[in-house]
């Protein structure tokens, strides 16, 4: 497999899809449908890549992975999904990055009895009632980094936020999962606009309440306006947020205005295992690039497939997903487990903005939550 190759003949901005084999027959097939275009297509493009260099590196002949653009609207995800199942036969999906896609997809996909495996998006809805034997979130459930954020809030002494998130399932569940830890006041809590890129009247309250601090989620390019704009009106209180809004690829577009920002984040370059350092440095050699948050979601997410396929056949759905489940993989992130309702069990750290170089990126502080679980696994069935 040549994936540099596959990559450029592609065209990674206008990518239509794409298949990585190396010409033996597949035992699995694989349809990844996520952001390649648009406004967040740093992210889908940093699951992918991360994701097929696990593949590459693997060595293993047996996959096969088939990428799809969903152009981040919900009805061409389902589409797309449709598609892979009814005409592709994949036997697994995964790569949706927004929680309104996934509640698109998800639940349809594993009614026909696919596996999905999400490398992001991890709605609440999917966590507790609805989850499914099918569907294991391996990055983290979408509450967990904003609990982590409500909780180094506190031992900052923060006592009256002002709190904001776009009006999606994601940015619900975010400042669902700060207030759960945070133990002060709001000075204000705000639900923008999803895609929004102007924050002049967000700003304009803020700078008119009493906050002491700032809290948002705004991932992709509305964290770049944000904290752009944020920077340039002229308020002086400190910020934190989830890692998605101070990722490595959305620092280097924000620039001076994010240093010295703290971010939580279940992932970071430097935390001091083997695996983490492997990855980190074969993603810089074949992209070029740092690995971003969604980069090492994608990979470890493909190490998890590749390391149930080495225990069972897909076609037996109970083994496999027995494999899935005992996670018998080495994550870059160190320890992982998946709680009972197929979601991740992981340390949460808290992160500061740092440049090294005329690189911006992040150093981890220290630990938020220590084996961090969610709180909807109470409500799963299985």
């Amino acid at each position: 497999m040549k994936l540099k190759t596959l990559m450029a003949a592609a065209g990674i901005a206008a990518l239509g899809s794409m298949s990585v084999a190396d010409g033996h027959a597949s035992n699995v097939k694989v349809g990844m449908i996520t952001t390649l275009s648009g406004g967040g297509a740093g992210l889908g493009i940093d699951v992918r890549d991360g994701f097929l260099l696990a593949v590459k590196m693997s060595g293993n002949d047996h996959i096969e992975v088939v990428v799809e653009d969903d152009q981040r609207k919900p009805d061409i995800a389902v589409q797309l999904a449709d598609k892979m199942i009814q005409s592709e036969k994949v036997d697994v999906l995964t790569g949706i990055i927004w929680s309104n896609l996934a509640m698109a997809v998800v639940p349809a996909a594993t009614a026909q009895g696919k596996f999905y495996l999400s490398p992001n998006a991890g709605p609440s809805a999917l966590a507790g009632k609805g989850c499914h034997p099918l569907y294991f979130n391996v990055a983290w459930q979408n509450d967990n980094l904003h609990e982590a954020a409500g909780g180094y809030a506190n031992s900052a002494g923060f006592k009256n936020s002002f709190i904001l998130a776009p009006n999606y399932p994601a940015g619900q569940d975010a400042l669902t999962g700060y207030k759960r830890i945070y133990e002060g006041g709001l000075a204000g809590e705000i639900f923008t606009q999803l895609g929004q890129k102007d924050y002049a009247a967000e700003l304009a309250q803020i700078r008119a309440s009493d906050a002491d601090s700032v809290f948002f989620f705004l991932p992709g390019g509305m964290g770049i306006s944000f904290l752009k704009q944020y920077a340039d009106s002229g308020i002086d209180l400190p910020v934190v947020g989830p890692a998605f809004s101070f990722d490595q690829g959305i620092l280097q577009a924000v620039g001076d205005a994010a240093m010295g920002v703290k971010n939580t984040s279940q992932w970071s370059k430097d935390i001091d295992n083997a695996a983490n350092a492997a990855f980190v440095a074969a993603f810089q050699e074949e992209y070029g690039r740092l690995p971003s948050l969604y980069a090492s979601q994608g990979y470890d997410t493909a190490n998890l497939l590749l390391s149930a396929m080495a225990q069972a056949d897909v076609s037996d759905a109970d083994a496999f997903r027995a494999a899935l489940a005992a996670a018998e993989f080495d994550s870059v992130r160190g320890d992982f487990e998946f709680a009972s309702n197929q979601h991740p069990v992981q340390d949460i750290y808290v992160r500061e903005v740092i440049k090294e170089g005329d690189v911006f990126t992040n150093r981890i502080l220290g630990v938020a939550l220590e084996d961090h679980g969610n709180v909807y696994a109470a409500d799963c069935s299985m």
